[in-house]
C-alpha cells in the first residue's frame, strides 16, 4: 500500500480517488501512439488508478505552493513533441499524464514510474508513491539540468 500522509489521502480522496479505482486507458493509449508516444506498463498503471482525476490543492506547501493538477493526457494533446524530446534529452521514455496550475507546466511519467514537471525545463517530483505526495503537499521538482 501507498505510505502517504494521512493529509494526502484525504486530498485525494476528496478528488474522487479510491485505492480500487481501475480506470480504462486505451482512448489515451490511442490517442498518443501516432505521436510515437507509447503507454509504457508504469503509465498505464499510474493512468488507472489517477486518470481523469482534478486535485485542488492551494496555499503554502512545504517547499513551493501547493498547486492544483488535473491529471488528463487529453489535456496536453498537441504537446507530444515536448515529451519526445525531454524523454530523449533525459534517457527515459516519458508519457503525458496532464496538467499543473491550469495548464501552465505538464506532467509526464517515465517507465519506472518518477513523474516529471515537463516546460522549457525538465524536474522530477520523484518515483510514485512520493511524487504524488510531493504535489499534494507542495514539495519543490528537483530541476534536471541537461547534459
Amino acid at each position: 500500500m501507498n505510505a502517504w500522509s494521512p493529509e494526502t489521502y484525504e486530498v485525494l480522496e476528496a478528488s474522487g480517488w479510491t485505492p480500487e479505482r481501475k480506470v480504462d486507458t486505451d482512448r489515451w493509449r490511442s490517442m498518443f501512439e501516432g505521436a510515437g508516444l507509447t503507454m509504457h506498463t508504469a503509465a498505464q498503471a499510474f493512468l488507472q488508478g489517477f486518470g481523469g482525476l482534478s486535485v485542488n490543492v492551494s496555499g503554502p506547501g512545504i517547499s513551493c505552493a501547493r498547486t492544483p493538477f488535473e491529471l488528463d493526457p487529453e489535456l496536453v494533446l498537441g504537446e507530444d513533441d515536448r515529451f519526445v524530446e525531454w524523454g530523449k534529452s533525459i534517457g527515459h521514455q516519458l508519457f503525458p499524464l496532464g496538467e499543473l496550475d491550469h495548464g501552465r507546466f505538464l506532467l509526464a511519467i517515465d517507465e519506472v514510474g518518477v513523474i516529471y514537471l515537463v516546460e522549457t525545463w525538465v524536474a522530477s517530483f520523484g518515483p510514485m508513491p512520493q511524487a504524488m505526495e510531493n504535489l499534494v503537499l507542495g514539495i519543490a521538482p528537483r530541476r534536471i539540468d541537461e547534459e
